[in-house]
């Protein structure tokens, strides 16, 4: 049956506003569903970052996490029934010979090693490269349920590389992998990289960082915790009492892990 003009105008424009809330023609969500379904961790909210060993789930704590790789979606939805948001761990500024699509990586964009075991410092400048594989790892972040992602070696320009990465550098690939985070639904933290917090405070939603008090740095975070936003912390060498009275008054997230960050913790 043909239906009135205006009845057929107030149905597309209808139509036309559900669009904006579904799913884009690739299955990532569309921009209204993104806008509003993205996890927000609030300051003060515990955690626990397992990288190593058999992961133990039975930590009383509403956030984990966990390597993207080495962890399924039934894990993550194993976590989830549990009550649990779920943050995948990547690097997205270091090649790492132990991963599966290590061998997408052309020689060209790996510089010097970066202090860990068969990893190299990426050359963030060539983004033309690195776009579409960190998008592929962000896929899988997506496709295995994780709630937000964790991009390590975030502060290359801070470092010996190999190459003559700039502030600029940095915080133009910093910018594009929250994008590209934001852009399947995925919240985003800012891995470390103290000195550009004021720049980048406003496309990340969290931050974590390591040893901050250790180093007397923890308050350039508080532009996070002035958002509103989760400071995900730890220390490895510090005792906790050394660190936890302020870690609470300035409403961090902290607590002491070893270095191979296995299931030990003590929060604070």
């Amino acid at each position: 049956m043909r239906r009135p003009p205006l009845f057929a105008a107030l149905l597309g424009a209808l139509l036309l506003l559900l669009a904006g809330c579904t799913d884009g023609p690739d299955g990532t969500p569309g921009k209204g569903a993104t806008d509003r379904a993205r996890w927000q961790p609030r300051p003060g909210t515990h955690w626990q970052w397992q990288l190593s060993g058999r992961l133990d789930t039975s930590v009383d704590v509403p956030v984990y996490d966990i390597d993207g790789f080495d962890h399924s979606a039934r894990t993550v939805a194993a976590l989830h029934r549990d009550g649990r948001k779920v943050i995948c761990y990547l690097s997205t500024g270091a090649w790492e010979d132990f991963r599966p699509d290590a061998g997408d990586f052309p020689r060209s964009v790996l510089g010097r090693s970066n202090g860990w075991k068969g990893e190299r410092w990426l050359d963030i400048r060539r983004v033309d490269v690195l776009e579409p594989l960190m998008a592929a790892r962000l896929d899988m972040c997506r496709d295995k349920g994780f709630d937000a992602v964790e991009p390590d070696n975030m502060d290359g320009y801070r470092n010996r590389t190999g190459f003559p990465l700039t502030a600029a550098h940095q915080l133009r690939y910093n910018r594009l992998v929250a994008r590209l985070a934001h852009e399947r639904g995925l919240s985003v933290g800012l891995k470390n990289d103290l000195g550009q917090i004021p720049e980048l405070v406003g496309d990340f939603d969290f931050a974590v960082n390591e040893q901050c008090a250790q180093y007397d740095e923890c308050e350039a975070l508080t532009p996070f915790i002035e958002a509103g936003k989760a400071v995900f912390h730890v220390e490895y060498e510090l005792p906790a009492r050394r660190f936890c009275p302020e870690a609470r008054r300035l409403r961090l997230s902290s607590m002491l892990k070893k270095y191979e960050l296995g299931p030990w913790r003590r929060a604070c």
